[in-house]
């Protein structure tokens, strides 16, 4: 399941995030990967753990409080402290699919990656080249989206970052563990909660629709690992 989240942060919040990391030094983007993303991957990083990358990373954790479609595509437990990344003058990142698990900052647990999000914070006219490409069973899908837009998807995908050959490509990226470790059975509920959404919409509440919200709660009850 691929989904796109419009919106996620206001302009206003996009061009405070921006202005702060123009003022800030970034690193080599290998520092955060193992052997075989090091071969592929040309880009620059945010020091994992900086305090910049904490505040920034605090707004962006904040917002997706408050985004009901993006809790209800990826229903998640936990979320990976916001990264963020950099492109420019053919900067790319190869073929690779994130690591299975991803040790949280300071705290010594660990994160099981179930859902990839990539957070743009460059708008597409500013740069070009720097498409995210995710490669799954239906196909090859570029994504370039507006900046404050996110794009979500299975972290268990292969995909990779084309060259910046004009401009900067900024991004936020990070990883949620759901609650519902199975991607198919995420989409199904994501499917069954936003009809549920439009049918109270359009005709209220009815026992049809007190029938379907259970439906989907039990379902959640019967899939969730919390």
């Amino acid at each position: 399941m691929m989904l796109h989240v419009p919106g996620v942060l206001t302009p206003e919040q996009v061009s405070h995030i921006r202005q702060r990391l123009d003022q800030t030094d970034w690193i080599d983007g290998r520092a955060s990967v193992g052997d075989q993303g090091a071969k592929v991957k040309r880009n620059r990083q945010l020091p994992e753990g900086s305090p910049l990358a904490l505040e920034l990373g605090q707004i962006i954790v904040a917002a997706l409080a408050n985004n009901p479609l993006f809790f209800s595509a990826a229903l998640p437990y936990r979320i990976l402290p916001p990264l963020f990344n950099r492109y420019a003058g053919g900067e790319h990142y190869g073929d690779h699919i994130d690591g299975a698990m991803r040790r949280v900052p300071g705290s010594g647990q660990w994160l099981r990656t179930d859902v990839s999000s990539t957070l743009f914070l460059s708008d597409p006219d500013d740069y070009d080249g720097g498409e995210l490409v995710v490669i799954d069973a239906y196909g090859t899908h570029e994504v370039k989206l507006p900046a404050g837009d996110l794009i979500l998807y299975p972290s268990t995908s292969v995909h990779h970052v084309e060259p910046v050959t004009r401009g900067e490509r900024v991004c936020s990226f990070f990883w949620s563990q759901s609650m519902v470790r199975d991607d198919a059975r995420r989409g199904m509920l994501l499917e069954l909660d936003r009809n549920i959404q439009a049918l109270r919409a359009r005709l209220g509440d009815c026992p049809e629709l007190v029938s379907l919200t259970g439906h989907y709660h039990n379902l959640l009850r019967q899939w969730s690992e919390v």
